[in-house]
């Protein structure tokens, strides 16, 4: 079945409302400078009433540069399922955090790496990860800004890519696009933000519904692990 994510999520209501709308996961900015930051203490609220009703749901933290111990100090803090790597972590990085979650007691948490793609060699560049990470997210490039920018991706660019791990299409997508996009590419997930707002952080109810509606019908299988990336 397609995943669907909403990422920015800061409030408890919406959170709960949006999980009881059908997401399978739902995602919360722990960079400072975005305007959907949230802190620890309030991303651990709204996981605590969410797993109250909807203990299925994913909780995915994402950071950009932050440093190794403070993300494993928040994924215990926060009951995260899933960090999120926005910045420029290399596969190195994205090694040694899975290391110290492992020493952490916290093998259970997996690791995304989120790529800004620009052209080919950004997707070359996710075969790298792949033995380091979990999942990958392909987002769209606009410099200065590490996501939720509202500009798609160029998805026919995207058509031949398929890692040898699951991976979450992002980028400008909303309930008016999302089924152009599926149309033509295959992910394991989606991930929306700014798609589903009416501010950053403030999630538009309505537009979530729509969003719903939309994919109920439309399922794709989680990608089988493959020998190799493949991509355009």
């Amino acid at each position: 079945m397609l995943q669907v994510k909403i990422c920015g999520i800061t409030q408890v209501e919406q959170g709960v409302a949006i999980a009881q709308s059908g997401a399978a996961a739902l995602g919360y900015i722990c960079v400072a400078q975005s305007p959907r930051y949230i802190t620890p203490e309030n991303i651990a609220a709204i996981t605590s009433a969410v797993n109250d009703k909807h203990p299925q749901v994913q909780h995915f933290g994402v950071f950009a540069n932050e440093g190794v111990a403070k993300m494993v100090a928040i994924a215990r803090s926060t009951n995260l399922t899933t960090l999120q790597l926005h910045g420029d972590e290399t596969p190195a990085l994205c090694q040694l955090l899975r290391d110290a979650l492992e020493i952490s007691e916290l093998s259970s948490v997996q690791l995304v790496k989120a790529l800004r793609i620009r052209d080919a060699s950004d997707l070359e560049e996710a075969c790298r990860y792949t033995p380091h990470v979990d999942m990958l997210l392909l987002d769209a490039y606009r410099p200065g800004q590490l996501g939720g920018t509202g500009k798609t991706l160029d998805w026919q660019a995207l058509q031949s890519f398929s890692p040898s791990c699951p991976w979450f299409l992002a980028g400008g997508l909303n309930p008016d696009n999302v089924l152009s996009a599926l149309s033509q590419l295959l992910p394991s997930g989606i991930d929306l933000s700014s798609g589903v707002e009416r501010s950053p952080g403030d999630k538009d109810m309505e537009k979530v519904r729509s969003l719903f509606a939309k994919v109920s019908s439309f399922s794709t299988p989680i990608c089988d692990v493959v020998d190799q990336c493949n991509y355009a």
